[in-house]
């Protein structure tokens, strides 16, 4: 029998909360990927997730789903969370994760301003956002109405109510990154004067309506994780919350909303989010709330999120203690399990030297 390495221990403790109960604490996060023609998830797409379910990932988030709206996403190949035909190829995915005993929920979303005029699947589409402007001031559309804001509200919570139906683990709303949720939530692209903008609180009620919606499509038993960051693709150092007490006055509507789990999304896991304090957003979340918290950001890699090239394995201790110190609960890993399925097995096993290289050529075979 392989002997276990002590350190990661803490990784493969059960996780249990009221709603949700997983093998250990490990979360695979979601990564768009494009290999979903016209929105529809294949036999490929349900062989990708059952893989690395096999091999111990406790909950699989899926890439980014769009909703049903004809903005949701940009790109053909980016999958979609209505109609028949997607639904169903979702619900495949569902079973084959389901038939080597993993869980996975659906990354539900909507790109907002960062949609460019023209981009498919549906060209005609303009971007919408809270005041029509692009993280950098420029105004592209004008802002989104009130009606445009009910029905991109009630699509998500039609998506919530389809992910429970075709028996989903739960939902993850994305909230983060500077797509259209995270546009209502930060100052510099929300300049509405409406109740859907304001101070940080104001901020939040789009938010708030969409996990109010959601809770009530599923009930009140059905896990809701909610993702945040606070930097954007075009703005790493962007804030949405500058001290502790701002973040906690964002937060606190969240949860009183029905926010479960808080995925908190940041570049590097071990970067203290404020001054004076070891804890890094996540584990300011679980202090300001009391809800659990996944954490996540370059999980055993010292390169950038955004390279592969230049990335290379690192020692796991410094996340495994933070985790042992309950700073948090779950541990998202993007890069690491993408281009190793076997991630998981092979660091529970002490196989760390068995982890495979990283080479952009190679993805195109692991998917």
């Amino acid at each position: 029998m392989t002997n276990k390495n002590t350190t990661t221990l803490p990784l493969f403790k059960a996780f249990e909360s009221d709603k949700l109960s997983l093998i250990n604490r490990t979360v695979m996060a979601p990564m768009t990927r494009g290999f979903s023609p016209a929105g529809v998830p294949g036999e490929d797409v349900a062989a990708y997730y059952r893989r690395r379910a096999e091999n111990g990932v406790g909950l699989i988030v899926t890439e980014g789903t769009g909703i049903n709206h004809p903005s949701s996403v940009s790109g053909a190949s980016i999958p979609v969370f209505y109609g028949e035909e997607s639904l169903n190829g979702w619900a495949q995915v569902v079973k084959e994760v389901h038939k080597v005993g993993g869980k996975i929920v659906p990354q539900l979303w909507h790109v907002g301003m960062t949609r460019k005029k023209g981009d498919l699947p549906n060209q005609e589409a303009l971007p919408v956002g809270p005041s029509g402007l692009e993280l950098s001031g420029e105004k592209v559309t004008e802002p989104m109405t009130e009606d445009e804001v009910a029905d991109i509200v009630a699509a998500f919570g039609q998506a919530a109510a389809d992910a429970k139906r075709i028996g989903f683990d739960g939902i993850e709303i994305h909230g983060a990154h500077g797509y259209l949720i995270d546009q209502f939530l930060f100052k510099d692209t929300n300049q509405r004067t409406d109740r859907y903008g304001g101070d940080i609180v104001g901020r939040t009620r789009f938010a708030v309506e969409i996990i109010e919606a959601c809770r009530r499509e599923v009930g009140p038993d059905f896990p809701i994780i909610f993702r945040y960051s606070q930097w954007k693709m075009s703005d790493y150092k962007a804030k949405l919350a500058k001290t502790p007490n701002e973040l906690e006055s964002l937060l606190q509507p969240l949860v009183e909303a029905g926010v479960d789990i808080f995925h908190c999304s940041t570049r590097r896991f071990w970067e203290p989010e404020f001054e004076g304090s070891d804890l890094n957003l996540a584990g300011w979340t679980k202090k300001l709330t009391g809800k659990p918290v996944i954490s996540v950001g370059s999980v055993g890699l010292d390169g950038e999120f955004t390279s592969f090239a230049s990335a290379k394995k690192t020692s796991l201790d410094g996340l495994t203690e933070k985790l042992a110190n309950d700073e948090f609960d779950l541990v998202a890993i993007g890069r690491s399990l993408l281009m190793d399925p076997e991630w998981v097995k092979k660091v529970r096993d002490n196989r760390e030297d068995d982890l495979l290289p990283f080479n952009k050529e190679a993805l195109q075979t692991l998917y």
